[in-house]
């Protein structure tokens, strides 16, 4: 229940109080006009489903990033223990370093990150230990355990791209900002129609409050698939699934 819980932030109860005074008032003075509601649409739900799909796309980008660097990983480890000709010391040396690129990975994308320097020179150091290494190694072999040290760069790299470029902070801010506005305008508009049937205020309370509630809660949702590495929200993407088993390649390693 506390993970479906977590799109109620502060900005939930200020909507619904600013919606809850518009309506008070409303009913209170009388206040209605006829107004068309499609604007509503337009100047809302358009850019707040814009912000959702976008923030979206890039939680399937990282996905897709993360699992790339993830499979060089496990490509790489296998290249370098299949390798009979590196030293054992320096194939255990890179086999440690290996273990913990992800696990460093991992922490500089959590909500208190590691820093971007020291995760790079630990994929950097792996690549000069298999340079210093290129004469055991055949060069065919080389070629390719470097074109799987690509795919770890671009997984992290790219990975880093999604956490610090967020969504149009412009776009985020105009939708909050008619959020709050969106009572005042909603609320007499749809007490001019309530009239019409003489519904009761019960009505025009719920009405207004689950409206304002639905909006805040979408544009909460969307705030939390902003960052998606966090793990701020029950759709963030599960960074221990692409943590390596340590005790296993630690086992296998020795073998």
């Amino acid at each position: 229940m506390e993970k479906y819980l977590s799109i109620i932030k502060p900005r939930t109860f200020i909507a619904l109080v600013i919606t809850w005074l518009a309506t008070f008032f409303s009913l209170e003075y009388n206040f209605q006009y006829n107004f068309d509601l499609t604007m509503i649409s337009l100047a809302i739900i358009f850019p707040l489903v814009f912000t959702i799909r976008s923030a979206f796309k890039r939680r399937e980008k990282a996905l897709e990033y993360l699992s790339r660097f993830k499979s060089g990983i496990l490509t790489l480890k296998s290249s370098i223990e299949s390798n009979s000709k590196l030293a054992p010391e320096k194939k255990s040396e890179m086999l440690e370093l290996l273990l913990q690129v992800p696990k460093s990975l991992i922490l500089y994308l959590g909500p208190e990150p590691l820093p971007l320097e020291e995760l790079r020179a630990q994929v950097t150091k792996i690549n000069d230990l298999l340079i210093e290494q290129k004469d055991k190694i055949k060069t065919n072999c080389l070629l390719k355990i470097l074109g799987f040290m690509r795919d770890v760069h671009i997984g992290i790299e790219n990975t880093v791209a999604i956490k610090n470029h967020r969504t149009p902070t412009s776009i985020r801010a105009y939708c909050l900002i008619f959020i709050y506005i969106y009572p005042l305008i909603y609320v007499p508009s749809i007490y001019f129609r309530l009239n019409e049937n003489a519904s009761g205020s019960w009505i025009l309370y719920s009405l207004s409050l689950i409206s304002t509630f639905i909006l805040i809660s979408l544009f909460n949702v969307q705030e939390q698939l902003e960052n998606p590495y966090d793990q701020d929200g029950i759709d963030d993407i599960k960074l221990e699934a692409f943590d390596l088993d340590l005790q296993y390649l630690e086992q296998t390693s020795k073998k």
